[in-house]
């Protein structure tokens, strides 16, 4: 299948079976999508918890309201964004792009002082706001090689991240739950949406073009 059929084909599963599980291959490409991911100033302002422990699944469960999903998949990602922007995060990515470069640049060194000037002082729930929505830019990639991969795969915002933070100890690593997304296969026999058409807004509405 082509991409495109490959985004009909998916949608956001309501029962995956809990016998079948995601391979190490497929898992890792789609992990590394994620890692790929575009990000503002390529800082990648977040980690990813990848959770196939069953009793931490069941705790996370009851957090986003006993939604099935979340215990019957494969492996829950769980997308904690940073909760903040500071000095030490911002020259991090610098001097690891630099590293891995092989050299600096005057105006490279400009755009790090700029950040450094700018993203700290504007306080942590405006950072957290910004860095949150580069978690969902990856979350995205995930989500299109999940469907690449023929995997299911469901954004959930439908929980509690309060609970999740402390379930992950993610508050203590400077860290806070934005998404999380379920991967596994599809219970068709059980799911009430997989055989419902998929409805999206017309190109018309959607899309408006200015020549």
């Amino acid at each position: 299948m082509s991409l495109l059929d490959k985004m009909n084909w998916r949608y956001a599963a309501k029962k995956l079976d809990p016998s079948k599980k995601v391979a190490q291959d497929k898992l890792d490409r789609i992990l590394e999508a994620i890692r790929l991911a575009p990000t503002s100033s390529g800082l990648q302002p977040f980690e990813v918890y990848v959770v196939s422990n069953k009793e931490i699944l069941e705790r996370i469960k009851l957090a986003a309201n006993n939604q099935g999903q979340v215990a019957d998949c494969s492996h829950l990602l769980v997308f904690a964004a940073w909760d903040d922007y500071t000095p030490q995060r911002i020259n991090m990515m610098f001097d690891l792009t630099n590293q891995e470069r092989g050299f600096t640049s005057e105006g490279w060194e400009n755009y790090r002082n700029m950040l450094l000037t700018n993203y700290p002082p504007r306080g942590p729930e405006v950072n957290f706001e910004h860095t949150s929505k580069q978690a969902y830019i990856a979350m995205t990639a995930g989500l299109i090689a999940a469907a690449f991969e023929e995997v299911d795969s469901t954004p959930m915002e439908g929980f509690d991240p309060n609970a999740v933070d402390t379930i992950l100890d993610l508050r203590a690593k400077g860290l806070r739950s934005c998404a999380i997304v379920p991967l596994g296969y599809r219970d068709e026999k059980n799911d009430w949406l997989v055989s419902l058409k998929k409805v999206r807004r017309s190109k018309a509405e959607l899309f408006k073009e200015i020549h």
